[in-house]
C-alpha cells in the first residue's frame, strides 16, 4: 500500500505539472492576441514555478534509495574550536531548520546538549518529510567554519569543525527485536532551556542498548513517558541501520567516514573572513552568498553531491 501512495503521489505531480503547462500555453495564446502585460508577468511567474518543480521531481527521481523517502534523523556534534565550535553547531542546526522550513517540512528536536558557555555541543532532531533522508543523507561529514569569532577580544579568526550525521526514521512495519534486559534505561532532570517543570523533574530519559553499546535520550517533552517513546523509536532506527551496514558489510559508513572533527576531514567549508565563500570539497561546487546558505540555501550543493553519485 506504501508503493502503491507513493506511485500514486508521483504521478499526480506529474499530471498537475502537465496541466499548468497547457494552462500556460493557453494564456500565452492570449497574449499573443491583446499584448497584456499583466498576463504576461503572470506567465513568466508561472514558468519560474513549473520549471522549478520539474527540477525538484528530476532530483527526486535521483533519489532510488529504498529508505531515501523517508524521515531524516539528524545529529550534531561540535568539534575542535570549543565555544566557537559550539556555536557553530547551534549555527547549523539553524541552517538546516532555515532549509526544512523552504521545503514545508517539520523539525522536532529530542536532544539538546548546551556549550559551557554559549551555543550547542550536541542535537538530534527529526525532520519530516517525504524524502527528507535522501536528500539530507548528504550532508553527512564535517562542516568547516573561518570567521572573525565574535567571542575573542582581539577579533582573531578563528577555524571550528562541527559534525553531522543522518540515518532514516524506520516505519512502525519494520520489526527491531529489543528485549529488556538489554536495556539500562535511566532518567534525569533536563538541561537547558524549557521552564520549571522540565528543570526540576526526572522528564528525560536515556537508553542504553548493552550488546550494541548504542546510546539515545530525549529530553524535549514534558513527559517522562513521551520522552521515553521518543528514544525507543530513535533506538529502533539507530538498530535498524546497524543492521543494513552489517549487510552491506558497511559498517563504519555513517560515524567513521566522518573522520576526526577537526582539520582535513570537512567535506564543506563555509568562510566568513577574508573572504565570503561557501565551498563542498566533495564536488568543488561554492557559493559567494553565505548568508542565503545560513538562511538554508543548500539545495545547490545537495543536487550536486546527488548528480556526483549518479
Amino acid at each position: 500500500m506504501r508503493r502503491v501512495t507513493t506511485l500514486k503521489t508521483e504521478s499526480n505531480q506529474w499530471f498537475d505539472l502537465k496541466t499548468k503547462h497547457s494552462d500556460l500555453m493557453i494564456l500565452l495564446d492570449l497574449v499573443r492576441e491583446n499584448e497584456d502585460k499583466e498576463t504576461l508577468k503572470e506567465i513568466s511567474i508561472g514558468i519560474n514555478t513549473v520549471r522549478d518543480r520539474l527540477e525538484r521531481l528530476r532530483l527526486q527521481k535521483l533519489l532510488s534509495g529504498e529508505y531515501d523517502r523517508n524521515n531524516a534523523i539528524v545529529t550534531l556534534h561540535s568539534g575542535a574550536g570549543g565555544t566557537e565550535a559550539c556555536d557553530w553547531t547551534e549555527m547549523l542546526l539553524r541552517m538546516y531548520k532555515r532549509w526544512a522550513e523552504i521545503q514545508g517540512y517539520s523539525v522536532q528536536i529530542t536532544d539538546i546538549l548546551p556549550g559551557d558557555e554559549a551555543g550547542i555541543k550536541s542535537v538530534t532532531f527529526i525532520v519530516r518529510g517525504d524524502y527528507a533522508y535522501g536528500y539530507l543523507a548528504s550532508e553527512i561529514g564535517v562542516h568547516r567554519l573561518v570567521r572573525i569569532s565574535p567571542f575573542d577580544s582581539n577579533k582573531r579568526r578563528h577555524t571550528s569543525f562541527a559534525s553531522c550525521d543522518v540515518i532514516p526514521e524506520v516505519a512502525e512495519e519494520f520489526q527491531i527485536n529489543i528485549e529488556d534486559k538489554d536495556l539500562r534505561i535511566d532518567t534525569y532532570r533536563a538541561s537547558g532551556h524549557g521552564g520549571q517543570h522540565v528543570n526540576k523533574t526526572e522528564s528525560a530519559v536515556r537508553i542504553t542498548h548493552l550488546p550494541t553499546g548504542t546510546v539515545v535520550q530525549c529530553q524535549n517533552e514534558r513527559s517522562q513517558f513521551k520522552n521515553k517513546a521518543t528514544a525507543m523509536k530513535l533506538l529502533k532506527a539507530k538498530l535498524f541501520e546497524l543492521q543494513q551496514e552489517e549487510k552491506r558489510s558497511q559498517q563504519e559508513k555513517h560515524y567513521d567516514d566522518k573522520g576526526d572533527i577537526a582539520w582535513g576531514s570537512q567535506i564543506r567549508s563555509y568562510v566568513f573572513c577574508p573572504y565570503t565563500m561557501v565551498k563542498d570539497h566533495r564536488t568543488n561546487v561554492d557559493v559567494g552568498n553565505v548568508e542565503a546558505v545560513m538562511n538554508g540555501a543548500i539545495d545547490k550543493f545537495i543536487q550536486a553531491y546527488l548528480e556526483m553519485k549518479k
